[in-house]
């Protein structure tokens, strides 16, 4: 069963996930994507407004949200909650570069840095996930 402890007791394994920290990580995660959602809604930053990144930007938050949730309700589907919620961020993440490098998504200096820090920012989280070992 997955606690808020360590999940490995392996003392080699220097990857094990300490399930709080995941959390708060996800929903770092989420929070910026969140205050990315807002600044193309044309709230936070005049100019910046696109709806499609909008929209997506605030799923992708919510699914990341959602998968923290869950790291509280059932701790037992932790692991499994932080690898879905994240790989879908990534996934999602993914796309919307894609949108960019197509030239249908906001091409703005802002945003191709945004990416490329969130990219980041989620591969390492989820790779953080994935290697967590079960007790």
């Amino acid at each position: 069963m997955v606690s808020d402890e360590y999940m490995s007791s392996d003392d080699t394994a220097s990857h094990a996930v300490h399930a709080p920290a995941a959390r708060a990580w996800m929903l770092t995660e989420a929070l910026t994507l969140g205050i990315a959602s807002m600044v193309h809604a044309g709230l936070l930053v005049p100019g910046y407004a696109h709806t499609a990144a909008r929209t997506a930007e605030a799923v992708i938050a919510t699914v990341l949200v959602l998968a923290s949730v869950e790291t509280w309700l059932r701790p037992h589907h932790a692991r499994r909650a932080a690898i879905f919620g994240q790989g879908f961020a990534l996934l999602g993440t993914l796309v919307g570069l894609g949108t960019i490098i197509a030239g249908i998504g906001p091409r703005t200096v802002p945003d191709v840095v945004y990416h490329a820090l969130l990219l980041s920012t989620l591969v390492t989280g989820l790779t953080w996930a994935v290697r967590c070992r079960r007790v």
